[in-house]
This record gives C-alpha cells, sequence and structure tokens, in this order.
C-alpha cells in the first residue's frame, strides 16, 4: 500500500468478520423463482491431509456434509437461496441455473459467505452420482421455467469423491505419465471415475494437468462410501498420482 504497486484499488481495506466453523457448499435447481434443492457437499480444499499445505481447486468432497442432514439444508435453502431469487426477479433480471451457496457452519447457525453460479468441482462429482432423475428434462425445465413440472429424485446413499492429482500440484505438475487400470476402479461395485486433465498419447491414457482423476463411490453408509472410494484409487496404476487419505475421515468423528 505505501508503495502503490495496486494503484488505487491498494488505498483502501476491508475488515470482514471471522467465521469460525466447518464451510459447506450448498446447491440449488433455480427456474427464475422456484428453487429445488440439490444437495449440500464438503469440499476438502488443502493439498494435504489434516488440511495442511497450499490451497488448491479441491481434492475431494463428501455429500451430504456431516451434522448439516437434509432438514438444515432446506432451511439454508429459505435463509439464502430463495430471497436472493426473488430479489432477481424484482429487479427484473431472473436467475435462471445452479445456484451454489458457499456456507460457514458457525455456533450461531449457518452464515452465507458466497454466491456462485456453477455445480462446482469436485462437489459435482459427488452431487450428481446421487441423482436418479434425467438431468437433461430437469436442466431443460429450469431453463423454460417450468421446474414444478418435472420429479427430481436423489438418492439417501453417501457419495465419496477423491482427486488424483499429478505430482507437484498445485504447482507445476507432473505429466505425460501413463495412467492404467479405470476399469478395474470401476468394476468396483458404486464406483465411477471422472476424468479431467487426460490426453491420449500413442493410445494411452496419460495424465496432462494438476487434478485429472476424481474418483467418486457411493454406498448406504460414509465408511463404505470411503472404504469404495480408496479402493478405486489403490486400484489405479499411475505412479505420478498424488491424493489426500483423509478425504471424509473428520465426518466419522463423533
Amino acid at each position: 500500500m505505501r508503495q502503490g504497486q495496486l494503484g488505487p484499488a491498494g488505498s483502501s481495506v476491508v475488515i470482514e468478520e471471522c467465521l469460525r466453523g466447518e464451510e459447506v457448499s450448498l446447491f440449488a435447481f433455480c427456474d427464475g423463482e422456484n428453487a429445488l434443492l440439490i444437495g449440500a457437499a464438503q469440499d476438502h480444499k488443502r493439498i494435504g491431509e489434516n488440511d495442511t499445505g497450499p490451497n488448491t481447486g479441491g481434492m475431494g468432497a463428501v455429500c451430504p456434509p456431516a451434522r448439516f442432514g437434509r432438514d438444515a439444508q432446506e432451511m439454508a435453502i429459505d435463509l439464502f437461496v430463495r430471497p436472493a431469487l426473488r430479489e432477481m426477479g424484482r429487479r427484473g433480471t431472473p436467475f435462471r441455473g445452479i445456484l451454489f451457496a458457499g456456507l460457514m457452519l458457525t455456533e450461531g447457525g449457518p452464515r452465507l459467505i458466497e454466491y456462485n453460479v456453477r455445480f462446482g468441482d469436485p462437489e459435482a462429482q459427488a452431487l450428481l452420482p446421487r441423482l436418479r432423475s434425467d438431468l437433461l428434462p430437469i436442466l431443460l425445465a429450469v431453463a423454460r421455467g417450468r421446474l414444478g413440472d418435472e420429479e427430481v429424485v436423489f438418492s439417501d446413499d453417501v457419495a465419496v469423491t477423491v482427486v488424483m492429482a499429478g505430482r507437484g500440484y498445485p504447482g507445476k505438475p507432473t505429466v505425460g505419465g501413463a495412467i492404467r487400470g479405470l476399469d478395474r476402479a470401476e468394476a468396483i461395485e458404486g464406483v465411477q471415475v471422472f476424468q479431467a486433465a487426460t490426453a491420449l498419447a500413442d493410445g494411452e491414457l496419460v495424465g496432462a494437468g494438476g487434478r485429472v482423476l476424481a474418483v467418486t463411490a457411493i454406498a448406504p453408509a460414509l465408511q463404505d462410501a470411503r472404504d469404495r472410494a480408496y479402493a478405486g484409487v489403490a486400484a489405479i496404476d499411475w505412479p505420478d498420482a498424488v491424493w489426500r487419505r483423509d478425504i471424509g475421515a473428520r465426518a466419522l468423528m463423533p
């Protein structure tokens, strides 16, 4: 600020309240007037176990978060999503799409940190495998302002997503290493492997960026979903991979 390196943007400071608690992401389908709960997920941002090391785009997610069940999620939709929709409509700019409310679960209740207008990554990989309805008609109803016409059904299962990243991420990741065994991983009950930064080299799948794979597993209980997800990770042969080994572990604590 003294040297003026940021110009006018560095001439003032914003002091914000420090919110202490667990951070969660809440998602809703919105058609301009109506909001329908998709669910909530808890991202694991830092690269290392026990939330150590630098921040990343997300190293895994759990859906639903511990101690933030469906009733609490519906209350949060009433608090943070529907009022925003009403105000957008009042201004003549109705919102249709996915509204993502970033919340902090404090001792005094949930507090809003931010809004985003997207599914989120890796939250989407944990949220959407629980959807039992066809996604395309839902999105069409959102776009046409007719969300109430669609039946939207989600499973009660728990989903756990573990991100496998290239060694060196979130700095410069190792790229070009062969990835094998995705078929073995997906042969495990409840497991899906989502590809992000992958490429084909001489007909072989290789890592081509930072966060490369997201291994998601669903099961009726959190422990089973974690076990399946990490079994999927273990089935993948990719020497360049790094991943967190504690995704969802805090949610199992009493």
